[in-house]
Order: C-alpha cells, then sequence, then structure tokens
C-alpha cells in the first residue's frame, strides 16, 4: 500500500494524457535518488514525431540491388528463452535500408543463426559465419554463451560485435559492446528501484540458465552496498508450477520485502499471474529486469497490477518524442509487423542502425577489416532510445549502456514512473567503465 499510495498522483496523471519525459545524460544523471517522475505513456500519443520509414537510407535511393554485404548473428532459441524478437527487429532495420539505398547500391544481407546453448553448436554457429559465409560483421548477437564461448575468436579474428549482451564476457572483454546493460546490470537496476521505494529485503528469483550465477552476484554486490539482505532463486524453465515459485519468493522476502524476477515475458508473466491468483500482489513489492518491459506482459496482467511492478528500462517507451523513437515505430509497422513491440526488437533495430551508419562511413571496399574498424571508431552515438550517446571505442571492457529508468503496467501498457538513474557503481565492472568514460572525455 505504501508504493501505491506514493504512485498515486504520478499514475492518475498517465490517464490523462501526461507529457513524456526527458531523461539527462551524464553520470549523475537522474542523481539515483529515485523520486517518481511524470510517466510516459505505453503507445503512441498524438504529439509524438511520426517518421517515414524511408528514413533508414544511409548512401542511395530506391531498392539495393548490388553485390550483398553480409552480417552474421547468434541467437539462443529453445524453450524458456527466446531472444528472437532481438535479431527480427535489427532484420526489419536491414530490410528498410535495402529498401531505400542499402549501403551506397549495395543490400545487406543478415544471416541468423539460433542456438540452444551448446558450446560446440555456438562455436561452430560463429566459424561457420565468419570463415564459410563471409560475414563482415557480427551485429545482433544476443545468446546465452556465445560471449563466454567465442570471445577469443572474436579478439583472434578482429570483429567488433555489437552485441546484445547476456553472459559476463559480453560486458568483460575488449571485442564486444552491446546496447543493452543485460540480465546483471538491469537486475541491480530493478534491485535499487525497490529499495528506493523501501524494500527491506529482496528476493530474486532467476531462470536456471547458463552463466546465472553471474546475475545473482550482481544483485548480492548492490544488495551489500545498499545495506539491504539478498536471497536467490533459480528455477528451471519453462516454469512448471509458478504457484509454487510465486510462495516461495514473497515468504522469503516478507512484510516490506521486494522480489526481483529475471525472466523472459513469459515466464515472468506466469509467475505474475500465479501471484495475483493467490493474492500476493500486495503482500510485498515486485521488480523485473528489462524483458518485462513489454505492453505484452502490462496488458496480460491488467488493472490489477497498475503501479504494483517495477520494471527496469534499458530502453525509452516506445512512445517516446524522438527522431529514432519514431523511425522505429515506422520500421516495426512497415517491415516487422509480427515483432513485438518493446526492449528487445527496440535493441535489434538500434544495433542495425549503429552499424549501418558506420558501413556507410567507410570510404573504400567494405571488408571485415574496414567493418570493424569502423565499429570500433563509433563513438557518442546519438540515439532517443537510451538515456545517454552509445560508443564502442578502444577499452579492456564495454559496458555503454549503464544508465536507465523504470516503468510500470498502467491500465494494459507500460508508463515511465522514474527518469534515467545510474546502475550502482558498487558493480566493480560499472565503476571501471565509468573511469574509461571520464578519460575518454577528458
Amino acid at each position: 500500500m505504501r508504493v501505491n499510495l506514493r504512485l498515486a498522483a504520478v499514475l492518475a496523471a498517465a490517464c490523462t494524457g501526461a507529457g513524456i519525459v526527458a531523461c539527462g545524460g551524464g553520470d549523475d544523471a537522474g542523481g539515483g535518488a529515485g523520486g517518481a517522475t511524470q510517466p510516459s505513456a505505453g503507445t503512441a500519443t498524438a504529439s509524438a514525431q511520426t517518421a517515414d520509414a524511408s528514413g533508414c537510407g544511409v548512401g542511395g535511393e530506391g531498392k539495393a540491388t548490388g553485390e550483398p554485404i553480409r552480417i552474421g548473428a547468434i541467437v539462443t532459441k529453445q524453450p524458456g528463452t527466446d531472444f528472437t524478437d532481438v535479431t527480427s527487429g535489427a532484420q526489419a532495420y536491414f530490410d528498410c535500408v535495402n529498401a531505400n539505398g542499402g549501403i551506397d547500391g549495395r543490400p545487406i544481407e543478415y544471416l541468423v543463426e539460433t542456438e540452444q546453448s551448446d558450446p560446440g553448436q555456438v562455436i561452430g554457429a560463429a566459424k561457420k559465419l565468419i570463415d564459410d559465409d563471409g560475414v563482415v560483421a557480427m551485429v545482433g548477437n544476443i545468446s546465452l554463451i556465445d560471449c563466454s564461448v567465442n570471445h577469443e575468436l572474436y579478439e583472434q579474428r578482429g570483429f567488433n560485435v555489437i552485441s546484445g549482451g547476456i553472459a559476463a564476457e559480453c560486458y568483460g572483454t575488449p571485442n564486444i559492446a552491446a546496447v543493452n546493460m543485460g540480465a546483471r546490470f538491469s537486475s541491480d537496476g530493478a534491485a535499487q528501484t525497490l529499495v528506493r521505494q523501501g524494500a527491506e529485503k529482496l528476493v530474486l528469483v532467476t531462470g536456471n540458465v547458463p552463466g546465472i550465477d553471474y546475475v545473482l552476484e550482481g544483485v548480492k554486490t548492490v544488495g551489500e552496498a545498499l545495506g539491504v539482505p539478498v536471497d536467490t532463486f533459480k528455477e528451471n524453465v519453462p516454469i512448471q508450477d509458478a504457484n509454487s515459485v510465486a510462495i516461495k519468493a514473497v515468504q522469503a522476502a516478507g512484510d516490506g520485502g521486494g522480489v526481483v524476477l529475471n525472466f523472459t515475458p513469459p515466464e515472468a508473466l506466469s509467475i505474475l499471474q500465479a501471484a495475483e491468483k493467490q493474492g500476493l500482489q500486495d503482500r510485498v513489492m515486485w521488480g523485473c529486469s528489462t524483458p518485462c518491459n513489454t505492453d505484452f506482459l502490462a496488458e496480460a496482467l491488467g488493472s490489477a497490477w497498475n503501479g504494483k511492478l517495477f520494471v527496469n528500462a534499458e530502453a525509452r517507451l516506445p512512445d517516446h518524442d524522438g527522431p529514432d523513437m519514431a523511425l522505429y515505430r515506422e520500421v516495426m509497422e512497415e517491415y516487422g509487423q509480427d515483432v513485438p513491440i518493446g526492449s528487445f526488437s527496440q535493441f535489434g533495430f538500434l544495433q542495425a542502425r549503429i552499424t549501418a551508419e558506420a558501413l556507410a562511413g567507410i570510404e573504400g571496399e567494405i571488408t571485415p577489416e574496414t567493418a570493424n574498424a569502423a565499429i570500433q571508431d563509433v563513438k557518442d552515438f546519438e540515439t532517443d532510445l537510451l538515456c545517454r550517446p552509445w560508443y564502442f571505442g578502444e577499452a579492456p571492457l564495454h559496458v555503454p549502456n549503464n544508465v536507465d529508468l523504470t516503468v510500470t503496467p498502467q491500465d494494459g501498457r507500460m508508463v515511465q514512473v522514474e527518469d534515467c538513474f545510474p546502475i550502482s557503481d558498487a558493480e566493480p565492472a560499472i565503476k571501471q567503465v565509468r573511469e574509461i568514460e571520464r578519460q575518454m572525455k577528458g
């Protein structure tokens, strides 16, 4: 009840068409103080900018018909864990590029390899794409184990991978930079929000998938820095008994506690619906990592969850009034009609957009060497999808997306309730990245 009263005025504003919040930049964006701000609605508003999908063109006119430029990706698709909305979002943008001139008249051919967390399969996919298919870049990778098993291969071959990160190596190695902050830092952000809302204990419940201990350690680290105890549970996916998962989490959190979920939307939804059926949505505070940031989940939950679930959002809501978000909406409407609108497809769209602009800036032949040099040179990439500009650059590790915001369900839509705030630098990698960013600016 304490959380609902605190949000009442904010959520009432959402229902009457409140203005859209702009997020500040810099390491102290939002200050981490956690005061709720005016929300942004989860669907496009009349004031939102519109864009013509021809804005994808980066170097030509008409349909691209030249020799294809091959770009590869590796994505997890298995029961309980399906990240293909990311590569589908990237494909939609590349289709738009190809329909509007391509890269100086050359179309992009996007080769996506799906995998099921088998190391041999994932290693084989990377070698096939690089050695046999002749891709010039790897873009849109989002796999439970790709970064872990292939980062040395990427370093050896000189590939600078623009990814949607999951594993530790996606954020701790020199040749991979993600547009998202991944499950660890996103769960950290959800935990920080629940503590700001008054949670006195945290319980993290997550899928029992490869590399998940890396995520658990992050929330424990942040909880310790905030002086809040943390319990963790790993559940096999797909979830078989959502009722018992919800009961166990709520009992562990106790009165005044908070539960953070780290699952893909269908799995998180099953737990939240089970909690509602048992009258548990008001027993504790609820949080979720970025995958829950989708109107699919908000609509399925309905008004019973209004203002009761705090979701860490690594990208702005789709109705945000900015040129990139307007283009995203137009691209998905025209080229990705079957792809859900939300964070996953936003990540894919953004990775493809960064890549297309990097390739378009190459003078001369586009080869693996020139393409990956251009990708590494990306600095201060301005996009209204994120709280701050994105970058690659030369560094021993990369977490370029380390400032984000919070959304919550409201009558079947996600609305913004916190402005951009920095992920805690109690995380060693975040602390190191912030120092790297200071040096880059200096």
